[in-house]
């Protein structure tokens, strides 16, 4: 299974599950671009519990984060961030229910 028909089947059975999922990141950059995309990121409301009912091999990466492994595609919850004091972590991470929550904070 490619990498993309992957995160096509895990963005499917997220929302079959009744979660929202959206490709983000690199790979929507890449797509706009007209460049194949190396890997995939998934973001969803769904919490690193529900994600792994859905998918068991998958593998928690940032616990702290809420992003999940599996094969190519990270799974992450939707989140905001607070403010930087180290300049490269966030004091602290809130889970959110809508996109836009995360997509403010994302590149």
């Amino acid at each position: 299974m490619t990498p993309e028909s992957q995160a096509l089947e895990i963005v499917r059975a997220l929302r079959a599950a009744g979660h929202a999922a959206y490709w983000v990141g690199g790979c929507v950059r890449d797509r706009l671009l007209g460049l194949e995309p190396e890997d995939f990121d998934v973001a969803t409301p769904a919490w690193p519990e529900q994600i792994t009912i859905l998918f068991p091999a998958a593998v928690l990466v940032g616990a702290s984060f809420g992003v999940m492994r599996l094969g190519a595609v990270e799974i992450a919850t939707f989140r905001s961030e607070s403010t930087y004091t180290d300049g490269r972590r966030p004091d602290s991470v809130r889970y959110e229910v809508a996109p836009r929550a995360d997509g403010a904070r994302r590149d």
